[in-house]
């Protein structure tokens, strides 16, 4: 199983999009944690989803432990067979989503010109890119 793991990085919620069920996170560039890219991950098909609006130290997005799941499973009446589809989005925190597979792309800030988002435009863009997906 692959985790995604950026820590150290201020992750922030960028968008919902209710009607594709979409959730967008972002971390820009910054001077404060002497970052040069723009990290942005995509979780879509989004069931149920326990967030914050920002993650300070970053993010892990794991798939939930079956001790985690159980748990999440009982507090919010979540059916067994979501257990391969919910993700914790910290290493030691209580976010977690409800969703198909998170996926994930990340550049040089200063090489992305004028596009906002690494999820506007054709991929993969014309400038060096990396991208993965969660699981």
């Amino acid at each position: 199983m692959t985790d995604f793991i950026r820590e150290g990085r201020l992750f922030r919620v960028t968008g919902f999009l209710p009607s594709h069920r979409q959730l967008f996170l972002t971390s820009e560039a910054t001077l404060v944690d002497r970052t040069t890219t723009r990290v942005e991950v995509s979780i879509g098909h989004v069931e149920l989803m326990f967030l914050k609006p920002f993650y300070e130290n970053g993010l892990h997005i794991r798939r939930a432990s079956a001790a985690e799941f159980g748990v999440l499973s009982e507090r919010h009446g979540i059916p067994a067979e979501d257990a391969a589809y919910t993700w914790m989005l910290e290493r030691d925190g209580d976010s977690f989503v409800v969703s198909s597979h998170p996926n994930w792309r990340e550049a040089e800030y200063e090489l992305m010109g004028e596009r906002e988002s690494l999820y506007d435009g054709p991929w993969p863009p014309e400038f060096p890119a990396e991208s993965g997906n969660v699981g």
